[in-house]
């Protein structure tokens, strides 16, 4: 078993880059995902927190993934409004604003990993949007390698087939 360490709030902003992408593919809206970091972080440094080895990022998207479920778990304990909101504004990226074009290819893709399956989302978020190595993938979602080497190619394909415009199956 491997030695366990404290986390060094010193280190944290280090993975924002991350937890940001994987944030985002699990929200598919980049406002959600600022608040969603935000909010694991506070949960992290809200008390001191034992990591095994060195699996910082492991830990941190595991509890951004489930700072998220809880999130929704809230939300759909809330009562829905009658009226509609308005239509939403699509506001400008600043930092892409000379290239909308990739922007709004990242919007695609991420709105296209939000609508996975939770199974496959989070496989997904933790390998390709956050960059976990598949063991430590399945340490974080608590699942075996195999599960998240079948997850992660089922999850791809539908992402794939959704971007070509195929319909779910």
């Amino acid at each position: 078993m491997a030695p366990e360490h404290q986390l060094d709030p010193g280190t944290l902003g280090d993975h924002f880059d991350r937890l940001y992408r994987a944030a985002w593919a699990l929200c598919g809206s980049r406002e959600d995902a600022e608040d969603l970091v935000q909010d694991t972080y506070a949960r992290v440094l809200a008390r001191p927190r034992l990591v095994r080895g060195d699996d910082d990022i492991g830990y941190l998207v595991r509890v951004l993934r489930n700072t998220f479920i809880s999130q929704r778990r809230a939300a759909a304990r809330r009562p829905v409004k009658a009226t509609p909101p308005p239509e939403e504004l699509e506001l400008a990226d600043e930092r892409r604003g000379d290239q909308p074009e990739p922007a709004a290819e990242a919007r695609e893709v991420y709105a296209a990993i939000a609508a996975l399956p939770d199974e496959f989302r989070d496989a997904l978020v933790a390998v390709d949007v956050a960059g976990l190595s598949y063991a430590e993938a399945a340490r974080s979602l608590r699942v075996r390698e195999g599960t998240i080497t079948s997850r992660l190619y089922r999850a791809r394909a539908q992402v794939a087939r959704r971007l070509q415009g195929v319909p779910a199956r």
